[in-house]
């Protein structure tokens, strides 16, 4: 059988998921061609990676041009090389909500986009499913737990009853009110189970990572947020599970590595054979345990879901207000348990807009992220 290359772009290619992504491109090498590289403050790396994989497209976020030391590759804005004609496939793994407008670009065009970037679904799913289904472009999740959804949901001729999300619970799950309240940056970027980005680790430990994966489920699947619910599983072994009408319960297992759902997204339909996987070995789990979230101590978890019960433009000045706190208490400008209380007193005083446009979208999180630094005293130049 003929093999079909698949031609990526990575945006976000130096960051946690761009590096596994091209872990996956070096375990399964003549399946697919890397044309587009886009990176942020890590131009070392990128540089790296230009001469390892020879793209043709690249973009550094932080310059308005091209280095003048990567002399053979063509300088693309994020939109132009998400959309372009020699791509197949765009991996979105910017941070925050620098990804959207390259996502919606991908969508207009028909891309396949594997979606590693919460904040464009959650600042404007509405209209980002609207363009997919207009450009006949498909959304392959990266997400573990949105993987997991979507592997479960394959097979299947009914619509979910209900989704189960499940999250690690971060290091801080048995955590009493006042040791949340000396946590350091340090311990907050020591996830147990998972090796991600600082942002999505800090995310993670406020469990303002498994709200905006509420919002993100509801877009990708067409559920309710009613029927999405959240279940603590320290041993980050099933990924989420999903329930139908007769009540049968499916789930994904797998060991946490995130280049597992990365390969999914990037081979589906197919499964491939990678040696370089770790395998799930069940005699060495000793127990798999669950317990329900604790939102009194981790109220970012609620804070999610009633942006997006309050639609508009809510979910934006949510993933605005988040960026802002994770990006202060990074700086030690703030304090771990500010976190919530900033962006929650933020979106008490956001002016929510209904079914916004693009520049709605954007404007709100600009404002939202103004008005976060006003109320924390702090700066946007940390």
């Amino acid at each position: 059988m003929a093999v079909v290359v698949k031609r990526l772009a990575i945006l976000g290619s130096t960051g946690s998921i761009g590096r596994q992504t091209l872990d996956v491109v070096r375990a399964i090498p003549d399946l697919f061609q890397v044309v587009g590289l886009a990176a942020g403050g890590n131009i070392g790396l990128l540089k790296e990676q230009v001469k390892e994989f020879k793209p043709r497209y690249v973009n550094y976020l932080t310059d308005a041009k091209k280095p003048d030391d990567i002399p053979s590759c063509e300088f693309l804005s994020l939109e132009d090389i998400a959309s372009h004609r020699d791509v197949d496939t765009v991996v979105i793994a910017t941070p925050g909500t620098q990804g959207l407008h390259a996502t919606l670009a991908a969508a207009r065009r028909g891309k396949s986009i594997a979606l590693a970037n919460k904040e464009s679904l959650v600042a404007a799913g509405e209209i980002l499913i609207e363009e997919v289904k207009k450009g006949g472009a498909r959304i392959l999740p990266v997400d573990s737990e949105h993987s997991a959804i979507w592997q479960c949901l394959q097979g299947e001729n009914q619509p979910a009853r209900r989704i189960i999300l499940t999250a690690s619970g971060g290091p801080f799950r048995h955590y009493t009110r006042a040791r949340l309240e000396k946590v350091t940056v340090e311990q907050a970027l020591a996830h147990p189970s998972w090796k991600m980005g600082r942002k999505v680790t800090i995310d993670s430990a406020t469990l303002m990572n498994k709200g905006l994966e509420i919002i993100e489920a509801h877009w990708l699947f067409g559920v309710s947020v009613e029927d999405i619910s959240v279940v603590i599983h320290p041993q980050s072994i099933i990924h989420s599970m999903v329930e139908f009408a007769d009540g049968s319960i499916k789930a994904q297992l797998s060991y946490p590595d995130m280049r597992l759902p990365i390969q999914y997204a990037l081979t589906f339909p197919n499964r491939l054979a990678n040696t370089r996987l770790p395998a799930l070995n069940f005699k060495k789990l000793q127990s798999l345990t669950f317990e329900p979230p604790d939102t009194k101590k981790f109220p970012c978890l609620r804070l999610a879901v009633e942006a997006i019960k309050a639609g508009g433009t809510c979910p934006a000045a949510l993933c605005a207000a988040d960026e802002a706190a994770v990006e202060l208490f990074l700086a030690e400008r703030i304090k771990f348990m500010d976190i919530p209380s900033l962006i929650e007193k933020t979106l008490e005083q956001h002016r929510n807009i209904k079914h916004p446009d693009i520049n709605t979208i954007v404007s709100a999180g600009i404002k939202s992220r103004e008005k976060f630094f006003e109320l924390s005293g702090g700066s946007s130049e940390c």
